[in-house]
């Protein structure tokens, strides 16, 4: 059984007895003022990558952080602007911006992060000399310059590895700092808690240093950090007015950036996944994402994504609900549609292009046409006018002409079957019901891919449940990223449910790749399929073969439109 970590306990320093400051060498009328102190439970080898946590992810310490960007990294030839510091040395210096994640309230921010072991004339021993025991950071203002609200109100602060002075004593972390003038260093001053915070979160990352530790789970799999939160920003900037103007009873906060969220990434996860010849000729001009006004030309210096690869059959969002994440894309100029079984409030509040994508219908999974029908005829992306109007009723007339046999499908199972154009990529974002149906959706129409949020667990006619929904095969949770626990053991019945989707995912033919999505919420799990894996024709009896089960078992019903779609 693993050791468990020793508890923080931190105490505020006595300059005279707990620790010796630091002191800048020449310059002995500037002082450091040691803060706060805490036992350190690790050698001092594993202080240097301890620290590097801080210096590489500042954003684990303040919300107000979006990231740092390494700008140089070096081992010698320092700049001026390092502190010198008595009886220590200074080995490596990182040269970084801190990047604010709201870039319209606060500025960025660069800084030294400097590393230094004790010099050759300090009284430690030659092991403990070899390690750096010491960072100093260091902000870089201008002359007139302000210290963005993120950044403690001190010229330096430093992160110090004390080691013991007598085989009685143990080795303490201390952060010590230069604070500016008029700065309060009370113990509920808002820089001491900062230290506070800061000297925790050390004395945690020493310990799972020591222990090497594991995360359960890697993020940016797919889509990388930097790139997702760039352009996170954006899509920030041009879509938070809809906070303002929401008109559902849920949450706006939530459900606005959650969307844009997902939205960021799947731009840039279909950037990444298609090819140049899916990208528009000529983009198509579209409404303004803050207003209901006509469409106006795009411009691709500004909106560069309007010209990135995307699904060459559009994207189709199952059970859309609010319709945000269809309205967003639409709004960036990428060809979709949502559809669920009622019009929501927020769906005449949007623009007209937008209205235009959302429709009102009900999906019958066992009823998609089978694969080999959509490999003598592809199914092209609907218009408006083939789906049928929201307010009008659907006649069943489709835009499918296969010269083949059509008399054993119904009407109903044409008009469902051109839904699901071939090519389309599948949205199953907190999709219920439909969650688990996902996967052999996308094997039956031929999808170009899918992406599955799952939130509430169903299996195809019941809730999901662990003892009876065994999954399909074999899958490797653990190089799977499903974050499962240690060592790939299934603790929770949402981790139970994950694994089951992967494996349902490899069952239909697909393989699987996992996201933990950058957004509010707690059900964060994205399962993505973007490339098939063995033989389609095998993939397709599976998928028959689960069709067929349903159908006996005789459970599952569809639900039907709500409001005047119903009537139908």
């Amino acid at each position: 059984m693993a050791a468990a970590r020793p508890r923080f306990n931190p105490s505020r320093c006595n300059a005279t007895a707990d620790v010796d400051p630091l002191r800048l060498y020449g310059n002995e009328n500037v002082a450091w003022t040691p803060l706060i102190t805490c036992s350190a439970d690790f050698p001092a080898a594993l202080f240097e990558h301890t620290v590097s946590q801080l210096i590489h992810h500042p954003e684990y310490n303040s919300t107000l952080i979006l990231r740092s960007e390494v700008i140089q990294d070096s081992v010698d030839g320092f700049p001026d602007l390092v502190p010198v510091l008595q009886d220590l040395q200074p080995v490596r210096n990182i040269h970084r911006k801190l990047l604010p994640r709201r870039p319209t309230r606060d500025s960025g921010l660069e800084q030294h992060c400097t590393l230094y072991v004790p010099s050759s004339s300090s009284h430690l021993t030659d092991a403990e000399s070899l390690h750096p025991t010491v960072l100093v950071l260091t902000p870089l203002l201008p002359p007139d310059g302000v210290l963005p609200y993120y950044h403690p109100t001190v010229t330096h602060l430093a992160f110090r590895f004390v080691p013991p002075t007598t085989s009685s004593d143990s080795a303490t972390l201390c952060i010590e700092v230069i604070p500016l003038p008029e700065t309060s260093l009370d113990p509920g001053a808002r820089l001491y808690r900062t230290c506070l915070s800061l000297l925790e979160t050390l004395h945690r990352y020493g310990w799972g240093a020591l222990t090497q530790y594991k995360k359960r789970v890697e993020h940016d799999v797919l889509v990388p950090r930097e790139i997702y939160q760039d352009l996170y920003l954006i899509m920030r900037e041009r879509h938070k007015h809809l906070v303002n103007d929401w008109r559902e009873v849920t949450d706006p906060l939530k459900h606005v950036f959650e969307d844009i969220g997902i939205a960021t990434f799947l731009m840039l996860l279909w950037k990444d996944t298609y090819g140049p010849e899916t990208i528009p000729s000529d983009p198509d001009p579209v409404a303004a994402p803050n207003t209901t006004e006509a469409p106006v030309p795009a411009s691709l210096d500004v909106e560069p994504w309007r010209r990135w690869p995307r699904p060459p059959g559009g994207f189709v969002d199952l059970g859309c609900g609010n319709g945000l994440l269809t309205h967003i894309l639409v709004s960036e100029g990428y060809a979709g549609y949502g559809i669920d079984l009622r019009a929501r409030t927020s769906w005449t509040h949007y623009p007209r292009s937008t209205q235009s994508c959302l429709l009102v219908r009900a999906l019958d999974p066992t009823r998609v046409l089978p694969t080999e029908r959509r490999r003598r005829q592809p199914v092209s992306s609907p218009r408006p006018s083939d789906t049928g109007d929201n307010d009008a009723e659907a006649d069943g007339t489709t835009n499918i002409t296969d010269s083949g046999d059509n008399s054993r499908y119904t009407a109903e199972d044409l008009a469902l079957d051109v839904l699901l154009p071939t090519g389309c990529f599948l949205i199953g974002n907190h999709a219920d019901e439909l969650t688990p149906w996902v996967p052999p959706l996308a094997t039956r129409s031929l999808a170009s891919g899918y992406l599955s949020i799952p939130c509430c667990a169903w299996s195809f006619d019941a809730r999901f449940d662990r003892a009876r929904d065994v999954p399909f095969c074999a899958v490797d949770a653990e190089t799977l990223n499903l974050g499962t626990g240690g060592e790939g053991a299934v603790s929770s019945s949402y981790a139970h449910y994950r694994v089951w989707l992967a494996a349902l995912s490899v069952h239909c033919g697909w393989a699987v790749e996992v996201e933990m999505l950058r957004i509010p919420s707690t059900r964060n799990w994205a399962i993505v399929g973007r490339r098939r894996v063995g033989s389609l024709d095998a993939a397709d009896r599976n998928v028959e073969e689960l069709i067929e089960g349903v159908r006996k078992r005789g459970q599952f019903k569809t639900r039907r439109p709500e409001g005047k779609a119903g009537d139908h």
